[in-house]
């Protein structure tokens, strides 16, 4: 957990940076979804440099999420521990969603 306010928002602005040539990728990915035929996407996903590319966008936008969430808590949230448990409860249900995303990822390859 991040513990100072200027390292969080540093690190809350370089995930948007990152998440910028990232979502290109991922908005091409959306087209073939949509677009393409199950096999193509499910071949075009199958590509290793493919597969890296959606999987880091889906590991920085959590995260990424996770921090925005952190600080609208932190902001709203009074009760400093009711304020550590939901930043926690976030965390682990961020954590949670990657696993279960990246694990049906692969097995539907």
């Amino acid at each position: 957990m991040i513990k100072s306010a200027t390292s969080h928002w540093l690190v809350q602005r370089i995930t948007a940076v990152i998440l910028i040539p990232l979502s290109f990728k991922f908005i091409i990915f959306l087209n073939l979804c949509v677009n393409a035929p199950y096999e193509e996407t499910k071949a075009w996903l199958a590509s290793t440099g493919n597969l890296v590319w959606i999987f880091a966008w889906l590991v920085v936008v959590f995260y990424h999420a996770a921090l925005g969430l952190q600080v609208v808590i932190e902001d709203y949230v009074a009760n400093q521990g009711l304020q550590s448990l939901l930043i926690k409860a976030i965390n682990l249900s961020f954590l949670i969603m990657t696993i279960a995303v990246s694990v049906f990822m692969y097995r539907s390859l």
